[in-house]
């Protein structure tokens, strides 16, 4: 789980730097038909048919809705504002999801997880700091991605089980591919043949988001739930410190608070979540 999140946090910094020379719109079309390329090898290697019934079932047309607008609000936040603010408002996610699974699944969520979602939202708001000098229209980009990542992985848990990990990898990056040609028509800005530098920095995300996709997969089928899913919060060390080393970012006070409300609030719902198993 730590390796997949610092290779996440890598192939953020690394798009984040393509961005400068080439479209965002055309780094995600490269970017998603990359990964798409990479989960369609694995598929087939694994003997697996890359299109089934199942790809266009209602819980899969909803995934693809909420990734769209993950993938596309997500990529433009890490190269619009600060990579450290995006890092830090995605690990909200897990928060909006337990929120989304009592709403939406009915499950149990007890008023203590309810307050502690509360304040991890409260997180958000601080760092994100509406109504003040210091707010940017931009970091709603990321508090939108961060929405579609939190609906994307409440409709994964009602996809068909038949999908393995490696096709959901093809149309998750087929997703982003779709994102990218929105996006690019909107902007307007023609395609650019990439740099030899920035060609290197493409290849590299692809490889990185591959990569770690598949370790947070092993993580999350192979190791307990529980005991695996607070590593998620390494991210934020990861992204922070890329963000503080490789773009010269500044960390305010708001920023430490805010994150520091997020990872209590989720480590504690976490908690909660093995204190109701137990009982």
């Amino acid at each position: 789980m730590i390796t997949a999140m610092a290779f996440f946090a890598i192939e953020d910094s690394l798009l984040k730097s393509a961005a400068t020379s080439v479209p965002v719109g055309q780094i995600m079309v490269l970017f998603g038909l990359g990964g798409a390329a990479v989960f369609a090898a694995v598929a087939r290697w694994n003997g697996e048919a890359l299109y089934t019934p199942d790809v266009i079932s209602p819980a899969m047309r909803v995934r693809f809705v909420f990734e769209l607008v993950g993938r596309l609000f997500y990529t433009l936040a890490i190269t619009l504002i600060p990579l450290s603010a995006a890092t830090v408002i995605l690990q909200a996610t897990p928060l909006v999801v337990v929120a989304g699974a009592a709403l939406v699944f009915g499950e149990t969520v007890g008023w203590r997880r309810w307050v502690a979602i509360v304040i991890g939202l409260i997180g958000v708001i601080i760092i994100v700091q509406p109504g003040t000098d210091s707010f940017s229209a931009l970091s709603i980009i990321a508090v939108l991605g961060m929405l579609g990542f939190a609906g994307r992985d409440l409709a994964s848990r009602a996809a068909p089980a038949s999908l393995s990990t490696a096709l959901l990898g093809v149309y998750g990056f087929l997703t982003i591919v779709l994102a990218g040609a929105i996006y690019g028509l909107w902007q307007g800005a023609a395609f650019v043949m990439p740099s030899g530098t920035a060609g290197l920095l493409l290849i590299g995300a692809i490889l990185s988001g591959a990569f770690a996709y598949g370790c947070l997969m092993r993580a999350m089928r192979t190791g307990e739930v529980s005991a695996v899913t607070p590593y998620r919060y390494t991210r934020l060390l990861f992204g922070i410190g890329l963000g503080v080393l490789l773009f010269g970012e500044e960390v305010s006070g708001t920023m430490i608070l805010g994150s520091g409300l997020i990872v209590f609030s989720g480590l504690f719902i976490r908690w909660r979540g093995r204190q109701a198993q137990k009982g």
